[in-house]
């Protein structure tokens, strides 16, 4: 599977959650298939999402195809209004 989406299941910032499902619903709405990875489980996975983020400081949601790094929420609300979502996931 290509895409995948760094993401916590602990957190006590509700921006990050309302910001994880609004990922997902999207995701789902446009049957695109991805693979969760939960940050919460270890730190290094953590640390492992903010390298290939390039950025010490990376939130989730992150979204990558394999290890290739597509963006961050911001970017994906981006293309969610530009209608670019596949490009933006690199699936096109």
């Amino acid at each position: 599977m290509g895409v995948k989406l760094y993401y916590t299941t602990v957190t006590a910032s509700r921006t990050v959650k309302s910001q994880q499902a609004e990922v997902i619903r999207i995701l789902e709405s446009k049957s695109i298939q991805y693979e969760l990875i939960d940050i919460s489980v270890g730190g290094e996975l953590r640390d492992e999402m903010r390298s290939k983020a390039g950025d010490p400081t990376a939130v989730p949601p992150q979204f990558f195809n394999e290890d290739q790094y597509c963006g961050n929420y911001e970017m994906f609300s981006e293309a969610v209004e530009a209608d670019t979502v596949e490009q933006f996931l690199k699936l096109a």
